[in-house]
């Protein structure tokens, strides 16, 4: 689904599809990261390895937010893997990927600090 034409000097989720999101029409197909300034692999192990390191990892990059597109079809990560997140009083917001890259686009156009986590 195509989002709209990016003018904005930060990252913008501009297209998603199966298997693959487009940031600033740059087109990424393994899972990502997405802060308003930075794109990074995460979460290479897909959903059934992710670890509490992975979440905790997000910490670096200040969130006020997470937005976890957990794939295809809605499913929660356990608590224990987002405590970190939630002990820091980060938000954690859990969605399919479609809605993740969408709430992510509405969070930025807020000025919100938000990061996406997306599993492809």
């Amino acid at each position: 689904m195509k989002l709209h034409l990016h003018t904005s000097p930060l990252n913008l989720v501009t297209q998603y599809g199966d298997g693959y999101l487009d940031v600033n029409q740059t087109r990424y197909t393994e899972n990502v990261l997405i802060t308003p300034e930075h794109v990074a692999p995460w979460g290479r192990a897909g959903f059934d390895g992710l670890s509490a390191e992975d979440f905790a990892a997000l910490l670096e990059y200040t969130p006020e937010v997470v937005v976890f597109g957990a794939g295809a079809r809605l499913r929660f990560p356990h608590p224990r893997l987002t405590a970190a997140l939630t002990n820091a009083g980060i938000g954690v917001e859990v969605m399919d990927t479609g809605a993740a890259c969408r709430t992510y686009n509405v969070l930025l156009s807020e000025d919100r600090r938000v990061l996406a986590a997306v599993l492809l």
